[in-house]
């Protein structure tokens, strides 16, 4: 087993290729502070287990393709974003279902504020002898004012007839309801706001685990929806 965590805090460019051997375990924590152009290519052999967390503060751009080349072999990955001012935050994933028996779980998370733009490009490709998969991929997304853009695509693209596979996605505002509510109980509507977004992203943040990393870039991320 191996634990790996890769932070990108420069404007820079990085490729990233891991081979999953047969029954090991893979944890992979990427966190961007900076405009990073990052590719991770990813290849799973039987019974291996990958656990993927990717969480930017920055205008970046995280591509995965995840190949699952063993039978029993199981993929999750979890990412949030949040994009303000003019910044472009983009994530793209493909999974590729080679072989029968796998299970892949992938959940994005995006908020854009300001004039940004965020994009999700999702594709799960399930070859024709991949019998028995069992594949999820969501998007979930919000908007904060009516200059900000999100942009959300998972796909399917199934060659096999016994397979559990399903996609979605959402985009939508803050709950003024719970706004208000918070408001009516002291808060500034700044505050309201940010701990609502907050909320939406806590549950991927808290994944990354290491105290220190987690409490520098929970800093980032607080300072970042006070402006949003």
């Amino acid at each position: 087993s191996a634990s790996l965590i890769v932070v990108h805090s420069s404007a820079d460019t990085a490729k990233m290729h891991f081979d999953v051997c047969q029954r090991a375990s893979l944890k992979l924590i990427e966190v961007f502070t900076g405009d990073c152009f990052s590719e991770c290519d990813i290849h799973q052999q039987a019974d291996s287990v990958c656990d993927i967390t990717c969480v930017s503060v920055a205008g970046s751009v995280a591509d995965y393709t995840i190949d699952l080349d063993g039978q029993h072999a199981s993929n999750r990955l979890r990412s949030a974003y949040i994009a303000g001012g003019e910044e472009r935050t983009k994530v793209s994933l493909r999974v590729n279902h080679n072989v029968s028996d796998c299970t892949s779980d992938s959940l994005v998370k995006g908020v854009a504020g300001g004039k940004a733009v965020g994009e999700f490009y999702g594709l799960v490709y399930v070859a024709q002898d991949a019998q028995r998969t069992d594949a999820r991929q969501t998007s979930r997304n919000i908007e904060i004012g009516r200059e900000a853009h999100i942009v959300t695509k998972p796909q399917l693209e199934i060659y096999a007839d016994d397979v559990k596979c399903s996609h979605g996605a959402t985009v939508g505002q803050l709950d003024g309801d719970a706004v208000l509510y918070m408001r009516q109980r002291g808060l500034s509507e700044a505050q309201a706001r940010s701990l609502q977004l907050e909320g939406f992203v806590v549950d991927v943040l808290s994944l990354i685990g290491d105290g220190e990393l987690y409490e520098a870039l929970k800093q980032d991320l607080d300072n970042k929806l006070e402006r949003l």
